[in-house]
């Protein structure tokens, strides 16, 4: 972790995370710390690209029983003093991802889900954290589902959250699932009923149409504009153009710049390289628009 907050002081970052260093995914360290899941005898689901994976059997009652990443951010706070953020998966993505084997409907596994998140996030703001950020991949992966249960379950995490929420939409990993949709989110809009503070979202390797933004009136938007299916660093120039595809549809204080996604499979330099070329962009984009 201690490496991962130096490199991103070093590049400039305003806002700091632990780098998901002691976490082997984005979802399976929460996930799998709950009771009422079995993990030695794993169930299988399909997974956004459609192919069968082991994941999480739920065999009980889905319930926390102790804080699963609060020292992490108690850590993360010591090492810095800039503002810091630390991720959970949220309530949908995790149902989508489990094997159901106990509850009635999924709909009711994810609103377990989000029983066990809510009071994940009350202890991440204790510890120190400035941003929680929900990641769920699949409202994108499975919209239908999300219309019918999604946002409810998401709103039963973040309800009465201590500091600011944001909530990542995505693809998924670029290194993973290559093609992009070419009619952008198939759930986005849907967010601005979200009662988060952000959201988090890709355009650049989409190229996404960016006058969506404009279902979005109130929540800070996370523009992702650093692509990850290439280890090609983006210049300068590149990233306040992407910047500037957005500026006609959203306010310029609601936006955030941001990678597409996690850079978990990039080489180090290459990341690195990415980040410093979104830090100059910020300097260029504030310089010219105030």
């Amino acid at each position: 972790m201690a490496l991962a907050v130096r490199e991103q002081e070093e590049a400039g970052l305003d806002i700091i995370t632990d780098g998901e260093a002691g976490r082997e995914s984005y979802s399976n360290h929460f996930a799998t710390g709950l009771d009422g899941i079995d993990i030695f005898n794993p169930g299988t689901a399909l997974d956004r690209s459609g192919e069968p994976v082991p994941v999480p059997r739920i065999v009980g009652p889905i319930e926390r029983k102790y804080s699963i990443s609060a020292e992490e951010v108690r850590e993360l706070r010591l090492m810095t003093n800039r503002p810091i953020k630390f991720t959970v998966p949220g309530p949908f993505t995790m149902a989508q991802q489990a094997q159901n084997d106990f509850y009635m409907d999924v709909r009711d596994a994810a609103a377990a889900y989000a029983t066990a998140v809510k009071a994940e996030i009350a202890d991440l703001f204790e510890a120190g954290a400035d941003i929680v950020q929900l990641d769920e991949p699949y409202m994108q992966a499975r919209p239908e589902d999300a219309e019918r249960y999604g946002i409810d379950v998401l709103n039963a995490a973040l309800a009465g959250a201590a500091g600011d929420t944001c909530v990542h939409i995505c693809f998924g990993y670029a290194a993973l699932i290559h093609e992009r949709p070419d009619n952008g989110y198939s759930f986005l809009p849907q967010l601005r009923d979200a009662c988060c503070h952000q959201i988090s979202i890709e355009t650049a390797q989409s190229g996404l149409d960016c006058s969506v933004l404009t279902s979005l009136p109130k929540q800070t938007v996370l523009l992702g504009v650093l692509d990850l299916s290439t280890h090609d660093v983006e210049t300068t120039d590149l990233i306040v153009e992407r910047v500037e595809r957005a500026l006609p549809f959203i306010d310029k204080e609601r936006l955030v710049l941001a990678p597409d996604c996690g850079l978990k499979y990039l080489p180090r330099d290459v990341s690195r390289g990415k980040l410093d070329a979104m830090v100059a962009a910020a300097k260029v984009l504030r310089e010219r628009y105030g």
